[in-house]
């Protein structure tokens, strides 16, 4: 006698038409969600409405009173239908992530893009209103602030309704005569004592160009890289480049600009303008901690205000156009997939020694006449020095990590960073075509290897450097597995 039931065929069939009925179904639903690959670029105005307002990247302050060109905030929106990105790149100098997280959350209530998948980033123009908060903000300032933080989302929100099929390509090309490593090794006896007093820097950043000059204490980056994007008729719609060069400087006094970044996004927009006039440009910086355009040991001659960023930008400019025309094939529909992931790291906060504080102290309280015979910028370290006394442990920084398609990546963290961590990462990422975007979601000093800090210099003295000196490498460790969590 069974102690079970008797289950015939007719039951089995049963049984099986029901999971073939549930695996269709299934397979209908992954369908009707999963749609062809979509971009959307948008750009919105945030130059300050309010003037005057103060301007950063100087240790001295400066006020600007009008625009020699507009600041803007340049967004791109693209979905595989699963997974909506954002990336963003604002005319700023650097931005806390306070306000960017501001910007995000209306993003997100808006029109559901979640902040862990968006990315913004500033370019790193020096004549730029604060980005930073927790600073004396003048009403002029915080009006500014205001406009940034509404004119991010604004961006990213057009962006994402201005979705349409598209597709995407990547593209290089090389501008290595516009890069130069800032950081110098001088003859011997000619380095100077740096603002903590200490002799014992290898190196100086921006050194005086002349016979004391002896070679530079790293490489540089050339590559120019291209991620582009056509509309279903193929024709272009916005391009996102990178390139590890600092700002260039030399811009009208009293005045914000986009510096090299606004200008080349304005010329791109001439280059493509017939194939469709409303393309849209944008220009991140990589890792350019120790890069400038300064030529240190060849001078060029002097230039008129603002010419040399003409130059840089309409080079950078010529040199993506062609790698533009060179992407063999851009690759659309339920072919190209979308994922990021993010990572929230803990650093430690490094911290000043009693020998350090116990000199800040004294400087600060020392005479006018005594503080002219102290190093260039030992008041402002001093200060610096003092201030980092009962801040908290930690920094929590926000690493972010993008796949568009099977060979494209896109990372990005919120330091200065040194350009051998740049090029590190891309030779061992597992993907074919990868850059990094720096100062993005945030902003958190300069990031050198532990091979630059032995050097000293400029880089890596404390409070400029403001996180553990083996920080690169527990972040290129947490990215190299980001990658592979992408492949």
């Amino acid at each position: 006698m069974s102690s079970g039931l008797n289950v015939g065929p007719k039951f089995h069939f049963i049984g099986e038409m029901k999971s073939l009925f549930a695996f269709l179904l299934a397979v209908v639903f992954t369908l009707t969600v999963r749609a062809d690959f979509q971009v959307g670029v948008a750009a919105e105005d945030v130059t300050p409405k309010i003037w005057p307002v103060h301007l950063i990247g100087s240790f001295s302050p400066r006020l600007a009173e009008s625009a020699n060109d507009p600041l803007m905030a340049r967004a791109m929106v693209f979905s595989d239908g699963v997974t909506t990105v954002a990336i963003c790149v604002v005319d700023n100098c650097l931005i806390d992530r306070a306000l960017l997280d501001q910007a995000k959350e209306i993003v997100q209530k808006q029109v559901g893009i979640p902040i862990e998948k968006q990315l913004v980033s500033a370019t790193h123009t020096h004549s730029a209103p604060p980005g930073r908060v927790g600073i004396d903000l003048t009403d002029e300032d915080a009006a500014y602030q205001k406009l940034l933080v509404e004119g991010i989302a604004a961006a990213i929100t057009k962006a994402n309704a201005g979705l349409q099929p598209a597709s995407v390509g990547f593209g290089r090309g090389d501008l290595p005569d516009e890069v130069n490593n800032r950081r110098w090794f001088l003859k011997e006896g000619a380095m100077p004592v740096n603002p903590f007093g200490d002799p014992n820097d290898k190196v100086k950043m921006n050194p005086p160009r002349g016979p004391l000059l002896d070679k530079p204490a790293g490489p540089t980056d050339p590559e120019i890289c291209v991620l582009s994007f056509h509309d279903a008729k193929d024709k272009p719609l916005g391009l996102l480049a990178n390139y590890s060069l600092h700002y260039v400087g030399a811009t009208p006094s009293g005045q914000v600009s986009g510096d090299y970044f606004g200008e080349f996004a304005r010329l791109m927009k001439i280059r493509f303008t017939n194939e469709n006039p409303n393309f849209l440009a944008a220009m991140s910086n990589g890792t350019s901690g120790d890069i400038n355009n300064i030529r240190f040991a060849n001078p060029r001659p002097r230039r008129d205000t603002f010419e040399q960023i003409r130059t840089v930008a309409g080079k950078a400019a010529d040199v993506v156009w062609k790698a533009h025309k060179d992407i063999e094939a851009h690759a659309g529909g339920d072919q190209v997939k979308v994922k990021m992931v993010e990572r929230l790291l803990k650093l430690n906060r490094r911290k000043p020694t009693d020998e350090q504080v116990e000199r800040a102290q004294e400087i600060v309280e020392m005479s006018e006449e005594d503080i002219k015979k102290l190093p260039r910028l030992a008041v402002n370290y001093a200060k610096r020095t003092l201030s980092f006394i009962e801040r908290p442990g930690t920094y929590e920084v926000k690493l972010q990590a993008i796949r568009i398609g099977e060979d494209i990546a896109i990372l990005s963290l919120p330091f200065e960073t040194i350009v051998e961590i740049g090029l590190d990462l891309k030779k061992k990422s597992p993907f074919k075509n990868t850059f990094i975007i720096e100062l993005a979601n945030g902003e958190t000093g300069y990031l050198p290897t532990p091979e630059q800090h032995k050097l000293g210099g400029y880089e890596t003295w404390l409070t400029t450097n403001r996180v553990q000196k083996d920080a690169s490498v527990i972040i290129t460790k947490q990215f190299l597995e980001m990658l592979d969590e992408l492949k």
